[in-house]
């Protein structure tokens, strides 16, 4: 059998009639400049939905598989004259961090002429604003994609694009937040109600616990979608009991049971984890299955966390008793 290198693999890339093997995805992984620029010399040649084929499935790829990197690619693709090419390319850069990475973000989200990379792009620029948040980006950088969002929310841009900025400047501490939000929840469109529940989750800000509970039966299966998001990412304990009821209804819609269901994982508890049990055993589709043990494994992890913070918080009380009983130096 041939040996095969990254040649045989663009060789079968620009072979229509073959299928792309699972086992040519790695080779596609953290190119070295020399082989950037072998792939960026056939990918002219490549037939449109060939191009779109390589792209998904090297996004699968990255979902599934932690030690893959195709963010030169991803990169080397952004200016693709092919919008679904750029939307794609976008999607490689999921997990990338590099303050680099913003000025090209805000220009393809501000003046791109396809509406897809702009929605791709929002969802990336809210993940540095999240990096901001937490002090691992410089804040003028923040600061400036925050304006860039704002001034998108505040236009008379696509709505769909207005409410993935949304969503991203969800993340953002700034004072604006507060109005955005409550602006876009007071809407009586569902779509614009489920982006404004959604941003309030990624607030990490329990001023919103309430409006968030308030939807969890809401009419509109894609607001309490959102709801039971945002009520995991928020913890919010008193949505547990709703979301478990909720969870009985035989006719509740698929994507609203596996949302309700991962947010009792995140929010925990002894319920909880006996109805996700009683899931496990009772269903026999591979793809639940394996949704509900993640759900397990979530829950395991966010109560061992949650034991974490506790000792901590007993450790600090102790040396804060000690500090108490401490006596004080006499006086000389």
């Amino acid at each position: 059998m041939a040996e095969i290198t990254f040649q045989t693999v663009l060789d079968h890339l620009l072979d229509s009639k073959k299928d792309i093997p699972q086992g040519h995805l790695a080779y596609y992984s953290d190119l070295d400049p020399k082989s950037l620029r072998l792939f960026l010399d056939v990918w002219s040649s490549v037939p449109q939905n060939r191009k779109l084929l390589l792209l998904d499935a090297l996004t699968s790829q990255l979902d599934e598989v932690t030690i893959v990197s195709y963010e030169d690619i991803g990169k080397a693709l952004l200016t693709d004259p092919d919008a679904e090419v750029r939307t794609r390319a976008l999607g490689l850069l999921a997990e990338s961090n590099e303050p680099r990475l913003v000025d090209t973000l805000l220009n393809i989200f501000l003046n791109d002429s396809e509406l897809a990379p702009r929605l791709k792009a929002a969802i990336l620029l809210g993940e540095f604003v999240l990096l901001g948040e937490l002090e691992e980006l410089n804040e003028s950088r923040q600061r400036e994609i925050e304006d860039a969002l704002i001034s998108v929310i505040r236009s008379d841009a696509n709505p769909s694009l207005r409410r993935q900025a949304i969503e991203a400047f969800g993340y953002s501490g700034r004072d604006e937040a507060v109005g955005i939000l409550e602006s876009a929840y007071q809407r009586e469109d569902p779509l614009w109600v489920a982006a404004a529940l959604r941003a309030m989750g990624r607030s990490h800000d329990n001023r919103w616990d309430e409006s968030v509970v308030s939807k969890l039966l809401d009419a509109d299966p894609r607001i309490r979608f959102a709801a039971a998001e945002a009520a995991g990412e928020l913890n919010i304990e008193e949505a547990s009991p709703i979301m478990l009821k909720m969870l009985e209804d035989e006719e509740e819609d698929d994507t609203v049971t596996m949302a309700a269901v991962w947010a009792i994982s995140q929010i925990g508890g002894d319920d909880a984890r006996a109805y996700i049990l009683s899931l496990l055993e009772s269903t026999e589709d591979e793809d639940m299955v394996e949704f509900l043990e993640d759900a397990l494994e979530n829950l395991d992890f966010n109560e061992q966390m949650n034991k974490f913070d506790l000792l901590s918080l007993d450790d600090e009380d102790d040396l804060s008793d000690l500090d108490e009983d401490e006596p004080e130096d006499n006086e000389k």
